[in-house]
């Protein structure tokens, strides 16, 4: 008997592998797009050395701009042309409004109940909903204007301390990650850290480090969402690190969570509305509570966090490179500023509007070094055509906005740092992709387009800036979900003396 069940259970564990290997045979009377070559089980996944979005654009050079992969078990479309953009989210954009369930959206989504791994259906609809009147909405958009422009004033403030007397070293990394982090802190929860309270720092710090960790760590491919028998072991330990992460951000998000609970039957009920993101989960929470649940308002606040910190703050940096390389770019956005505002004010957010080559170099920042090169996965929810290929259900469709944006058949002089090519450009359409598009695409554009340009329009107005050294400013892109700069930027800074009165007043 025992013989018999060693031979079942045998046979048991090379059914996975059975059915991988009969995915890995191309099925015949379909329609399917061009292809590599592919290996038993693992299918593509070998291809995948370095930076996923340059291996697939390198691939898509070959294949074309609908590629199809296979990651393990998993199909894999990849999207490079703006056309086939246009056609998913156009045409099959319901079809493609899931995401696929990977490692990732279990841990830092609370299985997957965070507006960008969260299927779509109700809970999308509705999470989807209140952060657009809570958050993104114009109106509220304006409500918020002082907080921008606070934290703003803070970081030039901190800046012009040190370099009053002249040019000084200055490391802009962890400085840029402040300045979008407290803008979210305070519209979510009502709150910032200010640095006062040295508990509070150390624990915002070791916050801002996990917010690090879940990018790089989210960026590394992880065989197991692929392949599903490499669960068993976590071989490459991603699990058990994703876990711990989770662990570490779990407290800090409760916290915010308790500490809104707690207060808002002093201060919100009193004036008759909710003030903050978690506050109307709290009021939704009240009516349904087993909907919504302290883990679906902890998922979506560590989503807005991820989202809207470290894209931000990535932006910026390689904008100020990229100006630090081209200083013609920088004199001629210094010119800009100083004619619209003049030297008696500060430049507020509502200048923006007449700033436009500020603006021009946000987007060009931004085509250049998008700081999602892959756009969040989709999955087709049902058998659809791309392109006039038949894409089977259940396919990750992956879009290459980086390939896309610096496709020389779609740009012209696509690697140059050109702000004036979005000077003559009306609608940029499916070429210009930074947000995503479709149904599911970033709810947080405007708020993210005012916070770097604000913050980029005042680092101009307020600092002389100069590179440490003779050599170019180094572009190399480091690991990571956002594509951070490989090397964090060191510059010169010297406050500018035709606003040193208005800097002293900070």
């Amino acid at each position: 008997m025992d013989h018999i069940h060693l031979i079942f259970f045998s046979l048991l564990s090379f059914i996975p592998l059975l059915l991988l290997i009969k995915l890995s045979i191309p099925k015949k009377g379909k329609n399917l797009p061009p292809s590599p070559p592919s290996l038993p089980i693992i299918g593509h996944l070998h291809l995948i050395k370095g930076p996923v979005h340059r291996v697939l654009q390198h691939l898509s050079f070959k294949y074309g701009p609908i590629m199809a992969l296979r990651f393990g078990s998993r199909r894999v479309l990849v999207i490079t042309s703006p056309s086939a953009v246009e056609e998913c989210f156009t045409k099959n954009d319901i079809v493609l409004a899931n995401r696929p369930l990977l490692l990732s959206g279990k841990y830092f989504d609370y299985d997957h109940m965070g507006i960008s791994s969260v299927p779509y259906g109700r809970l999308w609809r509705d999470v989807r909903r209140v952060m657009t009147l809570e958050l993104f909405s114009t109106t509220r958009l304006k409500t918020y204007t002082s907080v921008r422009q606070d934290e703003v004033r803070s970081l030039i403030k901190e800046l012009f301390q040190d370099s009053f007397q002249g040019f000084k070293r200055v490391e802009l990394k962890s400085r840029f990650q402040g300045l979008p982090f407290n803008i979210i802190l305070k519209i979510v929860a009502g709150k910032r850290f200010d640095g006062t309270n040295m508990n509070d720092l150390k624990e915002v710090s070791e916050f801002k480090d996990v917010i690090s960790d879940v990018f790089e760590a989210s960026g590394a491919s992880n065989p197991s969402d692929f392949i599903p028998f490499l669960k068993w072991d976590d071989f490459q330990g991603l699990e058990k690190r994703f876990s711990k992460l989770q662990n570490k951000s779990d407290n800090f998000l409760q916290n915010l969570i308790d500490e809104c609970r707690s207060k808002r039957f002093d201060s919100c009920k009193e004036k008759g509305k909710a003030k903050t993101f978690i506050d109307t989960i709290l009021s939704l929470q009240e009516l349904e509570p087993e909907y919504y649940t302290d883990n679906v308002i902890k998922g979506n606040i560590l989503a807005l966090l991820l989202a809207g910190t470290d894209t931000s703050s990535v932006t910026i940096e390689w904008a100020m490179s990229l100006l630090l390389n081209h200083p013609n770019v920088l004199e001629k956005a210094k010119a800009e500023v100083d004619e619209s505002t003049g030297q008696e004010r500060l430049v507020q957010e509502t200048d923006l509007p007449n700033l436009p080559y500020i603006q021009c170099i946000v987007n060009e920042t931004l085509r250049l070094f998008p700081a999602a090169p892959l756009l969040v996965p989709h999955e087709s929810s049902e058998d659809c055509t791309i392109g006039g290929f038949d894409v089977a259900r259940g396919t990750i469709v992956l879009v290459n906005a980086l390939a896309i944006h610096r496709d020389p058949t779609v740009w012209d002089d696509p690697l140059s740092f050109k702000p004036e090519r979005f000077e003559k450009m009306g609608k940029e359409g499916y070429r210009f992709i930074p947000f995503g598009v479709g149904r599911r695409q970033c709810p947080g554009y405007g708020l993210a387009n005012r916070v770097v340009g604000l913050a980029l329009a005042s680092l101009i107005q307020c600092f002389e800036w100069e590179r440490v050294g003779e050599e170019l400013v180094e572009l190399s892109e480091g690991k990571g979900l956002t594509m951070p700069k490989d090397e964090p930027l060191v510059a010169m800074c010297k406050a500018r003396q035709q606003v040193s009165h208005l800097l002293k007043e900070l």
